[in-house]
């Protein structure tokens, strides 16, 4: 055989490992929007907005209509995603302030570690809010750590919490970005530190105004009062603007990076979350305000991920995901005409409540999974959570999940691959205070005392102190309690609601 029929032959040998090698392990892209609607894409029936390219996601793979977050708002509902454990039966799993410690587990399996244990490169860019450091003081101007890299992801590229929480900068693999170490940086949350002018006391200054009552009147970084307070890392300090296309610039650098083995990028994205300052090129571009602006910006950036995994030739060996942490707010702490310029948009689509609530538009959200010539397009009323996710994957992947890990994490991947209509039979909620259980369409919510409308957000909360039954399936709205008609379904979900919690 002649020596180039021999390299030939080893090429093609190679090429056919590697071929065979990334078949088996498929690439995965999560993509997780931050306050985003079941009625904020046009693929979920919006009509005042139009978003072309998570359509066309929705339209190459399954669009779920029964997505789920465990919990109506973003901490929790990350905490699940990461350990498949239900987070209230966690301590300090609510919505944490920008110098919380961090609460994920370094030694147990989490949704990073189990695609590290398979041979894949694990890497998360955007928002983190699962805490840093050992401690609540930390010194911002060292190394960070534990943080994500030490729960399962070899490279990270985040902000600590959310983008109205100080300290706003990146961090990169356990250090902040662009610090001059003669400006260090300093947070606190119980008292003003330095002198850098606050919304409180200087409103003139703000180029976004607070909405009274919400706290976002603290630290003013580019124009925006904050929740915090912050001194120092002046030049590490990211602006709004930037926000979404570092973010990107760091996601398709990673994705470019390893596109020829194995990798899963848990991509975090801000929109639509507070505060709403998109790129200028999107400003006014929705005609819905800044909040509609933003969801066009996050649609966009999912079609550059699109177009560059196609453009590698990675299309047909890439799952994509795309869902939201829980659902939608408008006011919620910043004046930018979310409410005046809705338009007759209607973010929650079908569903009564709202980010916060115990109703069905804080947790039921958009869940699309795209993966070309594996799974088959279509729509599903599988009921999915993010809960399930380590489990479904470790299904996948042929990976072991060592007991007591993922306590409550089950195994979907039939659901979520389209082999099945069938998805879990039985969901725990998590709404500000309590739990609601969703079980074969029935869903029942704990008497409880609270707001039934909560303040600054004029979001209902679900909470009344008589038990509430829906039929989901026939009243996706919640308009109807049928309680006082079916007391035993009350009673049967009561005592399964009780029989969860204290597993």
């Amino acid at each position: 055989m002649s020596s180039i029929r021999i390299v030939c032959f080893a090429l093609f040998l190679l090429l056919t490992v590697h071929t065979h090698a990334q078949t088996d392990k498929p690439n995965v892209i999560f993509i997780y929007a931050d306050d985003l609607g079941y009625g904020d894409l046009s693929c979920y029936g919006a009509t005042q907005l139009h978003t072309p390219n998570i359509d066309k996601l929705a339209q190459e793979g399954i669009r779920f209509t029964n997505g789920n977050a465990t919990s109506a708002t973003c901490t929790p509902s990350r905490y699940a995603l990461m350990t498949g454990q239900f987070p209230w039966r966690k301590q300090g799993t609510g919505i944490l302030p920008g110098d919380a410690s961090l609460i994920i587990p370094t030694g147990k399996t989490t949704l990073p570690s189990l695609f590290r244990k398979a041979g894949y490169q694990t890497g998360i860019v955007g928002k983190w809010h699962l805490g840093l450091g050992e401690q609540v003081e930390k010194n911002w101007n060292s190394e960070v750590k534990p943080g994500p890299n030490e729960t399962g992801f070899d490279y990270s590229f985040i902000f600590p919490a959310t983008a109205d929480r100080v300290p706003t900068v990146f961090l990169e693999n356990h250090y902040v970005v662009g610090l001059d170490r003669s400006d260090p940086i300093h947070v606190s949350y119980k008292e003003k530190i330095g002198d850098d002018p606050t919304g409180k006391e200087h409103p003139e200054l703000l180029k976004l105004r607070s909405s009274p009552g919400q706290g976002h009147n603290q630290t003013i970084v580019n124009g925006i009062g904050r929740i915090g307070y912050m001194s120092g890392g002046h030049t590490a300090r990211w602006t709004d603007e930037e926000l979404s296309l570092t973010f990107l610039a760091k996601a398709e650098e990673f994705v470019q990076q390893h596109s020829r083995q194995p990798f899963f990028l848990y991509f975090a994205l801000t929109e639509p979350h507070v505060p709403r300052m998109p790129a200028t090129i999107f400003k006014g571009k929705s005609r819905l305000g800044l909040r509609g602006d933003a969801i066009l910006q996050l649609d966009w950036t999912v079609g550059q991920i699109m177009q560059q995994v196609a453009a590698l030739g990675l299309a047909g060996n890439t799952i994509i995901i795309l869902t939201s942490d829980n659902g939608p707010v408008l006011d919620d702490g910043y004046q930018d005409d979310a409410v005046t310029a809705l338009n007759g948009h209607t973010p929650c689509g079908p569903f009564r409540g709202g980010k916060y609530s115990l109703f069905e538009a804080g947790t039921r959200i958009p869940w699309i999974i795209s993966w070309p010539g594996k799974i088959k397009p279509g729509v599903s009323s599988a009921m999915v959570c993010h809960i399930d996710m380590i489990r479904s994957f470790a299904n996948l992947l042929k990976q072991p999940v060592p007991a007591g890990d993922a306590p409550d994490s089950e195994d979907m991947w039939a659901a979520l691959s389209g082999q099945s209509q069938k998805g879990r039979s039985v969901l725990v909620k998590q709404g500000m205070q309590l739990l609601t259980i969703v079980k074969d369409n029935w869903k029942y919510i704990a008497p409880g005392k609270g707001a039934k409308v909560l303040g600054g957000v004029d979001i209902e909360s679900g909470i009344d102190e008589q038990p509430q039954l829906y039929r989901l399936d026939k009243d996706p709205g919640e308009k109807n309690n049928l309680a006082a008609k079916h007391p035993e379904k009350v009673t049967a979900l009561a005592e399964l609601l009780e029989k969860i919690k204290n597993q």
